[in-house]
């Protein structure tokens, strides 16, 4: 049942059918019996008056020497208002987002994708001092994110903002395991764990491959549309660039997502 939001200074305590929810100012804090359908948890904890959530709440990126690593972040709406979210970070040569600002509907939720780019050497103790922040607030219904003001995210223009810190964290692939010379057997469940999550990782490239590809095409229609406002004539070889970049990247894509090997 949905439970209404607690004043500040007053405590609330509503029995569930699952359990006992208590409101202490702005945290609330739900306890679920043994017999309800959250076994690993007795206590589940929500900040009531944050715009939006993040899950995780830390990057986390396989690191390897010479290749791309990303990591998606899941942005919650968790209010009836849209809400303008913006993404900085300490290392912005490091780093590729995207989308690094956008809008997020009521109750909705978007992916930002966080790459990582190349690195030709190991951080010292694969240790990352590099941080991330991100910014949000509420603005106007049907708000684009090309009609922003430029001082939305701008503290000193009185504005509310609202800010949340991220750690990052390298992990380090797993070394092979030696081969065992007196145990076939073994070396058999081997090969049958890597061909699994070779499909796993497969399935993970196929989706984030679809998503990619839908983030693309809103990149394309979002370009069509300041395309029709500007009147500009010296825009349309412009936009005609962006469009071949976005045309050759999303064709890129699907050949990638319909190339991939079926899992099913």
């Amino acid at each position: 049942p949905s439970v209404p939001h607690a004043p500040r200074s007053t405590t609330y305590f509503f029995l569930f059918s699952l359990g006992i929810c208590f409101f202490l100012d702005d945290v609330t804090l739900i306890h679920f019996p043994i017999h309800s359908p959250f076994p690993t948890s007795q206590f589940f904890v929500m900040t009531t008056s944050q715009l939006i959530s993040i899950s995780p709440d830390e990057l986390r990126f396989h690191f390897e020497l010479e290749k791309q690593t990303f990591c998606d972040l899941k942005v919650l709406n968790n209010t009836e208002n849209h809400v303008a979210f913006k993404v900085k970070t300490t290392s912005p040569k490091k780093y590729f987002v995207r989308p690094n600002t956008g809008v997020v509907q009521p109750w909705d939720s978007c992916i930002i994708r966080v790459t990582l780019q190349a690195q030709r050497e190991y951080p010292p103790d694969m240790q990352c001092k590099d941080k991330f922040l991100l910014q949000s607030t509420t603005v106007n219904p049907n708000t684009d994110v090309d009609d922003l003001p430029a001082d939305t995210f701008n503290k000193e223009s009185g504005n509310s903002i609202e800010e949340m810190k991220l750690r990052v964290s390298y992990i380090t692939p797993t070394s092979p395991e030696g081969s065992s010379e007196d145990d076939a057997s073994k070396n058999s469940q081997k090969l049958d764990s890597s061909s699994s999550q070779a499909l796993q990782h497969l399935k993970e490239e196929r989706e984030a491959a679809a998503r990619q590809t839908r983030q693309l095409q809103q990149e394309l229609d979002m370009l069509k549309r300041r395309r029709n406002r500007k009147s500009d004539p010296g825009f349309s070889f412009i936009f005609a660039i962006f469009v071949g970049v976005i045309g050759v990247l999303l064709g890129f894509v699907l050949k990638l997502l319909f190339s991939s090997p079926s899992t099913e």
